[in-house]
This record gives C-alpha cells, sequence and structure tokens, in this order.
C-alpha cells in the first residue's frame, strides 16, 4: 500500500502477542507509518594542511562532523591525525549505497580523491563552517 501523497510505502505496526494477564484490555490498532526517505553520507575529513584525508560514511552527516571536531572518540584516526576539517561529502538515499561507495573511494589513490575534492571544493575550505554551527552540539 503507498502513500498518494508522497507515493511513499506505508507499513502497519506489529501487534506483539498480549501477555496473558493484560489479555482482557483492548489492543491498539495498528497505526499507519510513513517511512520517510533519509540520506547516508560519504565524507572526507582533512587536517589543517591537508596532508591526511579520512573518508568516512553516516546517517547524520552534521553530528558526525561535530563528534570529530570535538575528538568524541579519543582512540580515532581523526583524532591522532587531528583531522577536523570537512572538504567533501556526498549523499545517499540509501545506506548501502554509501557504505559501497565509501568502499570503492577508499580503494582509490590519493590523487584521484585529491581531484574529487577539488572539482567540488577547489580552495578545500571547511564545509562545515558554512553548513552549521559545529560549537553546540547537534540534535
Amino acid at each position: 500500500m503507498y502513500d498518494v501523497i508522497a507515493n511513499l510505502p506505508v507499513l502497519s505496526l506489529i501487534q506483539e502477542p498480549a501477555i496473558p494477564q493484560l489479555s482482557s484490555l483492548r489492543a491498539r490498532p495498528a497505526i499507519p507509518i510513513r517511512i520517510l526517505p533519509m540520506y547516508s553520507y560519504v565524507y572526507f575529513i582533512t587536517n589543517s594542511n591537508n596532508t591526511v584525508l579520512y573518508v568516512g560514511v553516516t546517517s547524520n552527516l552534521e553530528k558526525r562532523v561535530w563528534e570529530h571536531k570535538h575528538n568524541i572518540v579519543k582512540s580515532s584516526f581523526t583524532y591522532k591525525y587531528n583531522c577536523h576539517k570537512l572538504v567533501y561529502y556526498e549523499a545517499f538515499g540509501d545506506i548501502r549505497y554509501a557504505i559501497a561507495r565509501e568502499k570503492q573511494i577508499k580503494n582509490w589513490k590519493r590523487g584521484w580523491k585529491n581531484e574529487l575534492i577539488a572539482n567540488k571544493n577547489p580552495d578545500w575550505v571547511d564545509l562545515s563552517d558554512s553548513e552549521w554551527d559545529c560549537g553546540s552540539s547537534p540534535q
């Protein structure tokens, strides 16, 4: 069944079997849920000199960049190499495509990655500075 307005699939909640001592209570009716499109991202983070490049995948780019900038994971690659600058990202409608793209890019030569970044961001500016306020914690 599809939502006519958004042309998105509609699912019904599956009711759990009633607990014996609560079987006299009325079960709630199934509520239709609209599956909303959710984006996943492949992104590049670099250090201030653009000498180290980290390629990652996430479903919440703003939150993930904030985590990199605030060194939340002390044992991470980006913490060790001081990578805090978002220089490139791609959005995908399906996490599986984002993961496949990340794996593809991780096998590339550094020059190919540099070219990909330079085509969209020739000056290698921090894209998160213009996109979000990375000082406060994202939702």
